[in-house]
């Protein structure tokens, strides 16, 4: 079935069904509803293979992100879906699982589908193949990751100071053996958030920071971890745990709550980051550290339309975003 055959049914020209299809705010909405009425008679389906072989591009956006198991990036898609619909624009996703391999595996992908533009949340630093799309004409949006220094648009969070917000809150509130539970530091998000915890805590006269790095940023990560602590000798128990993100958070609460002897926040107080939605309900109330989730999905696509339509001449934008602690049970009683 073509778009003819449909404008015969319709008694408009193709010109009209292409911009009902394309465009409908060009076209008189009874026109619209006669043509979508002869569309769904006929079981038309638009080729869209053939329309981005002509326009060169498709109304596809490619998103990547770390891991689509983590709320906080399941927002992120979500709002940048909704903006995306709005622009007459589709979301595809890919998650990388914090693996450079399957991160470029996506970005071959999509890039060999022509998308209209990326956005990625990228493992590591090398952005070589990032930037050989770029240059091919596909704008690429850093979500999640400050871009300057480099020709992408970015939008990002200032890990650093949300750092330095977790931290500080637990030496306010008397702790001084801080534990850091992170994930890969190869992660650009992970080692902002370790600068911003040292930072702290060397403005604080006998805090101390024990780092422990962790191959993942996953609830099962934090539980087993949170495990050792619960069960190291007092005098070597930390009084406080940071963790990168509200996954490992939840995992360590996990472990900590579910024992005897031991209470949070009284004997152990714990701070989270993102503070995805599942943070106000775990067993002990999470502190955590806010990220906007749906801001900064909307602005990856907002970025991602300015640049597309100025093309070569385009000036990448940059938008950081900062964070907010928000006090709950497992800091404050």
């Amino acid at each position: 079935m073509s778009m003819r055959e449909v404008a015969a049914a319709a008694a408009v020209s193709v010109g009209t069904v292409s911009n009902v299809l394309n465009a409908p705010d060009k076209v008189a909405p009874a026109t619209v509803a006669r043509v979508l009425a002869a569309i769904d008679e006929l079981g038309f389906v638009r080729n869209d293979a053939a329309r981005q072989l002509k326009a060169g591009r498709s109304r596809s956006v490619g998103l990547v992100v770390l891991d689509v198991g983590n709320p906080f990036f399941t927002d992120i898609a979500r709002a940048a879906e909704h903006r995306a619909s709005e622009q007459n624009l589709t979301v595809l996703l890919g998650t990388s699982d914090d693996d450079p391999q399957r991160e470029r595996a996506y970005i071959d992908a999509f890039d060999e589908q022509r998308v209209y533009g990326l956005l990625v949340s990228p493992v590591g630093d090398d952005l070589t193949r990032l930037e050989t799309m770029r240059r091919r004409g596909t704008p690429v949006v850093l979500v999640d990751r400050d871009g300057h220094g480099t020709p992408f648009d970015s939008v990002a969070v200032d890990d650093v100071a949300g750092a330095q917000q977790a931290v500080s809150h637990l030496c306010d509130i008397g702790r001084r053996r801080i534990a850091l539970v992170a994930g890969p530091t190869e992660l650009r998000q992970v080692r902002d958030r370790l600068a911003g915890a040292r930072e702290a805590i060397a403005h604080v006269p006998g805090a101390s920071l024990e780092v422990i790095e962790l191959p993942a940023l996953t609830v099962l990560e934090g539980r087993a971890v949170g495990e050792k602590l619960r069960d190291r000798p007092s005098r070597r128990r930390p009084d406080a745990v940071f963790c990168a993100n509200d996954l490992l958070a939840i995992g360590v609460l996990q472990a900590l709550a579910y024992t005897t002897g031991l209470r949070v926040p009284d004997d152990v107080a714990v701070v989270g980051y993102d503070d995805i939605d599942f943070a106000r309900s775990t067993v002990v109330p999470l502190t955590s550290v806010r990220q906007p989730r749906e801001a900064i999905g909307v602005t990856a696509i907002d970025l991602l339309s300015a640049a597309a339509k100025d093309g070569p001449d385009h000036q990448p934008a940059h938008v950081v975003f900062q964070p907010e602690l928000i006090e709950r049970g497992s800091t404050v009683g």
